[in-house]
């Protein structure tokens, strides 16, 4: 009898669909007919690849709509954040192809004896585990390089999410060579099995921080190419001539953005005191404003969590603040089953969990500062390092507090997202390796080095 792996509409806890869970024994397999299916693709040009995923991400476009009413009604975000998803990787793939293509050229080079070329060559078989969060884009970050550059993919979705995965699948092996793209269903053992199979050269994971840990420790024995983005506690710095309403918005929108369950999600405010008091009413008022439920209710802008272990991790940190003395001043009441309302706390001291542990949820926490300096240290403290964003009216010392802060992408007055094509990276446990940029790209190729003696004249 074939195991199924059945997935729920968070909102609701209905069973939407079902897929066959891999054997964690059959991973061996699937690892062997990647390696068979490879080689055909590896041997065509870096233009031709990219001519085939322009036609998937073609039919990407065209069925924005509908895949991306799956994507929703699955994960639970409104309706046109789900539609958005899936145009949006669409329409990024002409770029990240162009630049990617680029990034793996090869290079010469030459002394006064020898001619030497850089090559980067297909690395083999990449194993990439991606996310619920955002269950398409991220397939698509993690697949569309590791193809481009010429290797065999096997996709392990996540349990929570595995239809749209799947769907997204479906839609790339359609224009691409049997069996260069795989998909494995399943919870960690099979990930697990990923992780530790033989002929598996790279693994490309997207998660948590421990399951990161976990991954690194099972890849050692055999050496496996990692590319690891991990967790984030986000700091947001208010300084005390920041642009009120500004801060005010994107603390809000920020942390809220995704049901709060986005790597780079704002999950603590640090507002200077002169500030503070009229900074909290703001942010209170604009956070009672959002409207909570289903994902095809109009003007929702907050969704569901994606189940119920998610949801208890974030009430429960709501409860431990609130009775080590933090304040509410949005949200806080009762929270309709699958759901956690938008909540502000302030108040929020270091010490509190919800301060130093990723909460992955619809909270805005905050905390007045007086001395900068000790601003700074508290959005230092603990081990990630993703992101951050500071307001400032100077925008000078504002880029200044930024160079401080420990974190791989850093915005100033806006978010972090960054101009042109460069790496999507974290510092300290955030990550491991990083995407986009010709570097992110090259991760995905083995460099080979072919010289020769230099031709007499």
């Amino acid at each position: 009898m074939v195991e199924t792996l059945e997935s729920k509409n968070p909102a609701t806890g209905e069973t939407i669909g079902q897929v066959a869970i891999t054997p964690p024994q059959a991973i061996p397999q699937v690892v062997a007919n990647a390696r068979a299916a490879r080689g055909a693709w590896a041997g065509r040009s870096l233009e031709e690849r990219g001519e085939v995923l322009a036609l998937a991400a073609a039919e990407l476009a065209e069925r924005a709509d509908e895949l991306g009413a799956a994507l929703s009604r699955e994960m639970g975000k409104p309706l046109a954040k789900g539609i958005g998803e899936v145009r949006g990787s669409a329409k990024s793939t002409a770029g990240k192809v162009a630049a990617a293509i680029a990034a793996l050229q090869p290079v010469e080079h030459e002394d006064a004896r020898s001619q030497t070329t850089l090559h980067y060559d297909p690395l083999g078989v990449c194993g990439v585990i991606s996310p619920w969060n955002y269950p398409l884009s991220m397939c698509h970050w993690m697949v569309v390089p590791a193809l481009l550059a010429g290797n065999a993919v096997i996709l392990k979705p996540s349990e929570q999410t595995p239809l749209i995965a799947q769907a997204y699948a479906e839609v790339l092996q359609t224009h691409l060579p049997p069996g260069v793209l795989s998909v494995v269903h399943g919870r960690d053992e099979v990930g697990k099995a990923l992780v530790a199979a033989e002929g598996v050269d790279m693994i490309v994971f997207t998660g948590s921080r421990a399951a990161g840990k976990h991954i690194m420790a099972s890849a050692a024995p055999t050496l496996k190419r990692l590319v690891l983005e991990l967790g984030g506690k986000d700091p947001l710095l208010v300084l005390d001539d920041a642009d009120l309403e500004r801060a005010a918005r994107f603390a809000v929108n920020n942390s809220l953005e995704n049901s709060g369950q986005m790597c780079v999600s704002t999950e603590r405010v640090f507002v200077h005191e002169s500030l503070a008091e009229a900074f909290e009413a703001r942010v209170a008022e604009l956070a009672r404003e959002v409207r909570c439920g289903p994902y095809d209710e109009e003007g929702v802008t907050v969704g569901p969590m994606i189940d119920a272990a998610q949801r208890e991790h974030v009430l429960s940190q709501l409860e431990s603040a609130v009775a080590a003395g933090a304040r509410v001043l949005a949200g806080g009441g009762e929270h309709p089953p699958g759901y956690v309302v938008p909540t502000v706390l302030a108040d929020v001291r270091d010490d509190m969990e919800i301060a130093r542990e990723e909460t992955f949820g619809p909270v805005v926490c905050l905390t007045r500062f007086s001395d900068l300096e000790q601003a700074i240290a508290s959005a230092n403290a603990g081990r990630y390092g993703l992101g951050a964003v500071v307001f400032g009216g100077d925008e000078e010392r504002a880029h200044a507090v930024a160079r401080r802060l420990e974190a791989g992408m850093i915005g100033v007055n806006k978010s972090l997202f960054a101009a042109g094509d460069l790496p999507w990276v974290g510092a300290k446990e955030s990550g491991y390796g990083y995407h986009g940029s010709p570097d992110g790209y090259r991760q995905f190729a083995q460099a080979r080095v072919i010289s020769r003696r230099k031709a007499k004249s």
